[in-house]
């Protein structure tokens, strides 16, 4: 009897160790799982990208040069192993996504689409010149607007991704472009639904498509401070680490694999 109850305790002790040590590995899995390298790109260029033309929920189609940069950045990250893939619902942003992944040798993740990471919503200056919309600010602010957007920086370091948001929601005739809380709610939605993802798939390497407005928006979110009014250039990559709950900024508007 004494025997037996000696196997006995042995056994409990093993299985209490067994456990700890189980519990212990699952710890350190999960803390490893919470590392997220996010690759933001801006879509290829486009027509309206190409006329001059103010396009956020309104689309115009890839032009030949901006096939021709989805396609360059996918062969630049053919080796890069995305385990989650999204993009807006626009037609720009859904076709560099597909151009870039057609040209990864991995295993191709699905697409998913959502409308945070669309373009902001520019109301009643869709379509219309880029001049149009943004001249006003840029006066009323003591810049001038040029074709190289020269004083774009100083725009952003003196009003705020959130100033020009409600300045040209403010100023649209129409009244419907969106303003700054409406643009960060859905882009806070769309990074959550991803980081949520990512723990739930064990995803190492997320690709996200969105458009040269939102990916500032969403660096002003996630990474408070560290956007200076950089230009995001089409088929630019911008890369985030995510650990532990926050991002850090790794590089911005990487455009070394198209030129």
């Amino acid at each position: 009897m004494k025997k037996n109850f000696g196997t006995l305790l042995v056994c409990l002790l093993g299985l209490t160790i067994i456990g700890g040590f189980s519990k212990n590995n699952e710890a350190e899995a999960a803390k490893k799982n919470d590392e997220v390298t996010v690759y933001l790109i801006r879509h290829g260029k486009t027509f309206f990208n190409t006329t001059g033309q103010v396009q956020g929920f309104a689309d115009s189609p890839l032009t030949d040069k901006g096939i021709s940069q989805a396609k360059k950045l996918g062969t630049g990250l053919k080796d890069v192993t995305f385990d989650l893939a999204y993009s807006g619902d626009l037609g720009r942003q859904r076709n560099t996504a597909k151009l870039i992944l057609s040209k990864n040798d991995n295993k191709k993740p699905k697409l998913m689409e959502h409308d945070g990471f669309k373009e902001w919503n520019y109301g009643g200056y869709e379509g219309k010149t880029d001049k149009e919309m943004w001249t006003p600010i840029f006066e009323a602010n003591g810049f001038k607007l040029d074709d190289d957007w020269s004083d774009y920086d100083k725009l952003v370091e003196k009003i705020g991704d959130d100033g020009i948001a409600n300045a040209i929601a403010e100023n649209d005739p129409l009244k419907a472009a969106e303003n700054y809380d409406e643009i960060t709610t859905r882009g806070k939605a769309a990074m959550a639904k991803v980081i949520k993802d990512a723990k739930k798939t064990n995803a190492k390497n997320v690709m996200i498509v969105s458009s040269g407005g939102m990916i500032p928006t969403l660096l002003e979110l996630l990474t408070p401070n560290e956007y200076n009014g950089e230009m995001m250039d089409n088929c630019s990559v911008t890369t985030l680490n995510y650990k532990d709950g926050k991002y850090t900024l790794d590089k911005i508007g990487d455009t070394q694999y198209i030129e």
